[in-house]
């Protein structure tokens, strides 16, 4: 094994990340603030009035990075369950249990705009279309993670058990994706493709993607910080939480 695959392992397990977490999550924090203040300055301030939507539109810069970080969210859960179920690595299950909140707090802020998109753009707040109809689908994974880990005492089995429920419920990200190609829907095509690129103003975009790497960096710094509380509280009886209690008090 060489020293730099050793030193990445090292880190799997909690005595060694939680340290780390902690030095993290300043600089995520920060990054995040900086980030969302620009976008939301570019978003309402400098990006042009949509010629169709007027000023409703301006909800997306919000709606559009909380839908990506909805998703992509639950597939580093998912990355976190394999590695957690392949090699056992208590820090897995932990990463997952600290992810799952923020990851269900953005498929929610994710709706609800969509949902006030909606009224004045469909007439409607809510129509069960078939990409609102998985994102909904997707805020009930989060929920039924988080409700099933809640149930389970021994918090290694809570961890084997949810498992399997990510790694299933991981099929509803491509149907969410491509569920405006897949069916006749009502909600609109991606704007942002890796095809075709983009087909709003370079401003639009420039704030949508700085307001997506806010949030990554709001996700990052709150899993960090969430992460550390749930290692003290799994490893309360250990030698070393003893030992850090001490040197805090």
């Amino acid at each position: 094994m060489s020293p730099r695959t050793f030193n990445w392992f090292k880190y799997s397990s909690p005595t060694t990340f939680y340290p780390l977490a902690g030095k993290l999550v300043p600089w995520f924090s920060t990054l995040a603030v900086i980030l969302i203040f620009i976008a939301l300055y570019i978003g309402f301030y400098v990006a042009p009035t949509d010629y169709k939507q007027g000023e409703g539109y301006r909800i997306i810069f919000v709606h559009v990075p909380a839908s990506w970080m909805s998703m992509f969210i639950y597939l580093v859960m998912a990355f976190w369950a394999i590695l957690g179920v392949i090699f056992n690595t208590r820090v897995s299950g932990m990463m997952v249990q600290a992810l799952a909140p923020t990851g269900a707090m953005f498929t929610f802020l994710a709706l609800w705009t969509g949902a006030f998109w909606g009224k004045p753009m469909w007439g409607t707040w809510w129509v069960w279309d078939a990409r609102l109809t998985s994102e909904l689908i997707l805020f009930f994974l989060y929920i039924g993670y988080i409700a099933l880990h809640s149930s389970i005492d021994d918090k290694r089995r809570a961890d084997r058990a949810t498992a399997i429920l990510i790694l299933v419920g991981v099929v509803n990200i491509p149907i969410i994706y491509y569920s405006v190609e897949w069916w006749n829907t009502l909600h609109q095509g991606a704007s942002i493709s890796v095809k075709s690129g983009s087909s709003m103003a370079s401003t639009m975009l420039i704030a949508i993607l700085i307001m997506t790497l806010g949030f990554w960096a709001y996700s990052i710094a709150v899993a960090l910080a969430r992460v550390r509380s749930v290692i003290l509280e799994r490893e309360r009886d250990t030698h070393w939480v003893s030992e850090l209690a001490e040197i805090k008090r």
